[in-house]
């Protein structure tokens, strides 16, 4: 009987590595440094964005973090900095984010009647999209989008702005990774 247990321990380790290694997180091509610039062309003017993404492991999910800076005609600057956790919801690639921490402890998102933004996130093969809902005062929503995919170089990023089914804002970038 011992011997059959060894015999069985020298079969399991020379199969050891015949089995399939576990998965890589597919969100791990993701983590990084990006940056680059954007040219929003308005009806009447034009401004020069720098954007700055970073995003990185955050429990059972990721977290990212994105620094606008907005050039507008004249010398006025506007800095936008955002900073949001995402966890992964069971099978696939939604996550939604954890903004918040609830009564019972949990991580869950922000409540868009409250006037805070509904955010979550999907990851399809090489493009993450986060999506952010919003409930104006008057009962309109509004929707932005930003739709990232990895390219060679880094990634192209798409945003889009849109109320109540119009089309407010298109932007697109090309971000060069820094860091992973």
């Amino acid at each position: 009987m011992l011997r059959f247990g060894f015999m069985m321990m020298v079969c399991a380790l020379m199969l050891a590595p015949l089995r399939p290694a576990a998965a890589a997180d597919p969100l791990e091509a993701f983590y990084g440094q990006f940056t680059g610039e954007a040219e929003e062309l308005g009806k009447n003017e034009t401004a020069r964005r720098n954007l700055d993404v970073m995003i990185g492991p955050y429990k059972r999910g990721f977290t990212v973090e994105w620094t606008t800076v907005i050039y507008r005609a004249g010398g006025k600057t506007k800095h936008a900095n955002f900073s949001i956790n995402f966890r992964r919801m069971g099978k696939g690639g939604l996550y939604r984010s954890a903004m918040r921490v609830n009564s019972f402890g949990q991580e869950v998102p922000l409540d868009p009647l409250d006037g805070s933004p509904y955010v979550w996130a999907v990851l399809a093969g090489k493009t993450l999209t986060i999506h952010s809902l919003i409930i104006l005062a008057d009962g309109d929503y509004e929707m932005q989008s930003y739709v990232r995919t990895l390219t060679g170089t880094g990634m192209d990023v798409t945003f889009s702005r849109i109320r109540n089914g119009s089309k407010l804002k298109d932007l697109h970038a090309r971000l060069k990774r820094v860091t992973y």
